[in-house]
């Protein structure tokens, strides 16, 4: 009896971890997915005197990835189709890995601008197909395992926002943006091991054929432009909030940390979201929360930036990152299958992705002609207020499809 039971043991024992290493993976591969982006920010001045970027060009550095994670968004069932989700996250992760150790030796403007489209092709393709992964493979566990997976994203960029000027002080600012690809090769290895312990083959979960064009529909383009603006506001921080701060006479250490914090604080309001939504089935509520928390972060930094950094950086970080999952909420708040929700989230976030992409290269545009990014702060704001007016037509029971 006493062996049966240690047998049976081993076996659950087995069993946890065996189902623990994808759960790992997929955490590992999301930690990934913002350092390419996040790393920039706090030493963008110094990687613009070496390289000759203009502000603009130094803009586009985060505008073309996130401009293709909304191209991946739209493409990401068919590449579903064409390679299947294991192999294309794989993939993605590749390239992610490549590009940033590219910057080792191809550190010039026309490299990074490379490296930094690269970059973004790779988190598309991995953004586009690891939500159907963990739908697929751990159906009932699958919100506690996206919730992971969304911490891991901002946590990826906490990090590098932190790390960041201190690696390029004592490594260079190319040595430091090259070291990211060594984490996505071990992220690649993880999930090749992860896959290899799984079964292979699953179908694709078609929608329904007469389903009706979502461009026809006003409510699915007002959730688009919602998630757009909104994840502009976070895009637009994550690019020039450091810079901004070093043209006060901050350090770009402390203005590395500042960033930090905020992203911190994302995770911090992600998990909280995660927590307590159900608790509202009018999300009109937190919306209203989460965009008076950014529009006084926005505030702090147009009035007092210096003075109210700390505040600043509180209030930004826990508006945007509960704005973020409550965008996506809210969005499949308006569709009634899950078919269709996957086709509703899919058009909401590629094209809102294309319009965040705007946000970094405005404000690189406007600092080239104006030399302050306060202009870029008060137009935000405005945006904020727009999202405002426009979550007060969010009410329970409206459906797109």
């Amino acid at each position: 009896m006493r062996r049966l039971q240690n047998m049976q043991r081993a076996s659950y024992q087995a069993a946890s971890a065996s189902s623990a290493l994808p759960i790992i993976a997929v955490v590992v591969v999301a930690l990934n997915l913002r350092p390419a982006l996040a790393a920039i920010g706090p030493v963008l001045d110094r990687i613009e005197a070496a390289s000759g970027l203009t502000s603009t060009g130094a803009g586009a550095l985060t505008t073309l990835p996130v401009f293709l994670m909304g191209l991946g968004a739209l493409a990401g069932s068919s590449l579903q189709r064409c390679i299947g989700e294991r192999r294309g996250i794989a993939l993605g992760t590749a390239i992610i890995a490549l590009a940033c150790i590219a910057r080792l030796f191809w550190f010039s403007r026309v490299g990074l601008l490379a490296s930094a489209a690269a970059c973004g092709l790779g988190i598309a393709a991995v953004q586009a197909l690891m939500p159907g992964f963990i739908k697929r493979h751990f159906l009932l566990d699958a919100g506690r395992i996206m919730g992971l997976y969304s911490t891991g994203i901002m946590g990826g960029a906490t990090l590098a926002a932190a790390t960041s000027a201190g690696l390029s002080l004592l490594l260079g600012w190319e040595t430091m943006l090259g070291l990211w690809g060594v984490p996505a090769l071990l992220a690649l290895v993880l999930w090749h091991t992860s896959s290899a312990s799984e079964a292979h083959g699953h179908g694709v979960v078609s929608g329904s054929v007469n389903a009706p064009p979502l461009w026809r529909s006003v409510r699915a383009w007002l959730l688009l432009f919602f998630f757009g603006v909104g994840t502009g506001a976070y895009t637009l921080v994550l690019a020039w909030l450091p810079p901004f701060y070093v043209e006060l006479g901050c350090s770009e250490d402390a203005a590395g940390y500042l960033l930090a914090g905020l992203t911190l604080m994302e995770v911090v309001a992600g998990l909280a979201v995660s927590a307590v939504v159900d608790r509202f089935p009018d999300r009109r509520g937190p919306l209203a929360a989460a965009l008076f928390s950014i529009l006084a972060g926005l505030v702090c930094l147009v009035a007092m930036p210096l003075v109210l950094a700390f505040p600043a950086m509180l209030l930004l970080g826990l508006g945007i990152g509960a704005l973020f999952p409550l965008s996506l909420i809210v969005t499949l708040d308006h569709a009634d299958e899950p078919a269709s929700a996957g086709r509703l989230t899919a058009f909401v976030q590629g094209g809102g992705y294309i319009i965040a992409s705007i946000m970094p290269f405005a404000a690189g545009w406007l600092r080239n002609h104006s030399d302050d990014l306060m202009q870029a702060w008060v137009a935000m704001a405005v945006g904020i207020v727009l999202l405002l007016l426009l979550a007060l037509r969010f009410s329970p029971g409206k459906r797109v499809i």
